[in-house]
This record gives structure tokens, C-alpha cells and sequence, in this order.
């Protein structure tokens, strides 16, 4: 009897040491959208996050669940061997080709793929290098983070920094530059950036309001790159929405959308764990 209660206590605690290496986390919510002058639709949303550790090794799978069957979204494996890091992803995503004038791929891209990266630190730099060749120098001098990329197309650049208060962020990739700026004036936290797109959210009365200014963007032609073309995207005026969120005592969270684009308004229910 004493072997077969300390056989159970072994096994227990080997179940419990595999599943402490598991973590879940998903979200799901339920929107109905009136779609101003169009028809109302009602859409729904689940998904599932599974991630298993193990010493230096993860695994992230990552599942919709809405739909009639489990569909997988993405599958990723990471681990480190001394100073290299692997990562691998395992999962192919079924893209959309279509030329509805949103400049999808014209065909699918591939996504599998392993990267391996090699960190030395030099000083305050870091220098790595990726099986592609790719070449990533980075450090922080000042309170500034640098990040340089030496890439076989075009190289990119990376700046962040955060000043008197103020989040700062610009990227050069390949000659394009962008930038964001954000910081918070009198408890309303405020977004810039090179798009034109301005961003204002602050609590009211026990609920968050975020307004959102999304500046025009200019048509890009069609692509006519072998295997990475994408198909034409339409202009788009600039558009205006608010949006009035609140945390419910039931866990959720309730959010009311005004899209000034369509004149739509749209309600959603949603919870994470």
C-alpha cells in the first residue's frame, strides 16, 4: 500500500509539472455593426492562445475558434543554445489574393521559415547576425535606443527614445521614413504620427473615450515584382471615430463605435483571459 501511495504521489506531481509548463490565454467577443447606409451584419470572434515552456524552449500555437472547426493562425518554436537563438515558424497562412483594392499579395507569401541568430555583446552594443545575413547593430546611448539593420535589399534604422515625457519613435526602412510621437497632457493620452493619424483617449465618468483622426492615404500602384507583387490599392479619404468603452462587473468590456466614413456605429462585447 505505502509503494502504490508513493507510486500515485509521483505520478501527481509529474502531472503537474507538465501542465505548469502549459499557459492558456484567448479572447472572444460578439459585434454588431449597423453599417450605416448598408446592411447590419453581426460578426464573432475566439480565439486561443496555447504556450508551452519548457527550461529555454517554447512552443505558441494560436487557434481561431469561431468558425465550424479549429482553425490553427499560427504555430512558432523558440529556444536558445548558448549565445544563438532559433525560432522557427511552422505555420503557413492562407492569404487573401483578392484585387479588392486593399493591395493584397497577388500570391501567397511563403511564412514558414527558421531564423538563426547569433546576440554578441560589444560594450554597450549589441551585434547579431540572422541565417539570412542580415546584420542588427543596437544599443542605448543617452536614454536613446538605436537599432540598425544592414539588410541584402535596403537597410533599416530604428530610433526610440522617450523625452520629457514624450515617447518618440522613427523608422527608417529602406529610404521611408516614419514616425510617432506620443505623450500625456492633463490625463488624455495623446498619439502623432507621420500618417497624419492623431489619436486622444481619456477616461470620462467611469468609461474610456478614444478619438481617432486617420489622415488620407494616397493610392499605390500595382505591383509587378515576381512572387511579392501585390495588386493596386484605392485611395482613402481622411475619416473621423469615436469610440465610448467601459469595463462591466461581469469581466467584459463594452464598447460603442461612431465611424464617420460610413456614418456606422458598432457595439462590441468582449473578454480576455
Amino acid at each position: 500500500m505505502k509503494k502504490l501511495i508513493a507510486l500515485f504521489a509521483v505520478t501527481t506531481m509529474a502531472s503537474s509539472a507538465a501542465i505548469a509548463g502549459v499557459a492558456l490565454s484567448g479572447s472572444a467577443s460578439v459585434t454588431y455593426d449597423d453599417q450605416g447606409s448598408s446592411a447590419s451584419a453581426t460578426t464573432y470572434d475566439a480565439d486561443l492562445t496555447i504556450t508551452g515552456t519548457s527550461g529555454a524552449t517554447t512552443l505558441t500555437a494560436s487557434y481561431d475558434m469561431e468558425g465550424a472547426n479549429l482553425a490553427t493562425t499560427a504555430v512558432d518554436l523558440a529556444t536558445t543554445i548558448g549565445p544563438v537563438t532559433i525560432a522557427a515558424d511552422m505555420f503557413q497562412v492562407d492569404e487573401t489574393n483578392l484585387n479588392d483594392g486593399d493591395g493584397d499579395y497577388k500570391e501567397d507569401q511563403d511564412d514558414t521559415g527558421v531564423t538563426m541568430s547569433l546576440d554578441v555583446p560589444v560594450g554597450d552594443v549589441t551585434i547579431g547576425v540572422d541565417n539570412s545575413g542580415d546584420v542588427t547593430v543596437s544599443g542605448t546611448f543617452s536614454g536613446v535606443t538605436v537599432t540598425h539593420t544592414a539588410k541584402n535589399a535596403a537597410d533599416k534604422t530604428v530610433l526610440a527614445a522617450s523625452i520629457a515625457g514624450m515617447d518618440i519613435d522613427i523608422t527608417n526602412d529602406g529610404g521611408a521614413t516614419t514616425w510617432e510621437l506620443g505623450t500625456t497632457v492633463s490625463g488624455v493620452d495623446l498619439t502623432l504620427n507621420s500618417g497624419n493619424d492623431v489619436t486622444a483617449e481619456f477616461g470620462l465618468a467611469g468609461n474610456t473615450l478614444t478619438v481617432s483622426h486617420f489622415g488620407a492615404d494616397a493610392s499605390v500602384s500595382e505591383g509587378t515584382t515576381t512572387g511579392t507583387a501585390k495588386w493596386a490599392k484605392e485611395a482613402r479619404a481622411a475619416y473621423t471615430t469615436v469610440a465610448v468603452s467601459r469595463d462591466l462587473t461581469s469581466g467584459a468590456t463594452l464598447t460603442a463605435t461612431y465611424d464617420e466614413s460610413d456614418s456606422s456605429l458598432a457595439l462590441k462585447a468582449a473578454v480576455t483571459f
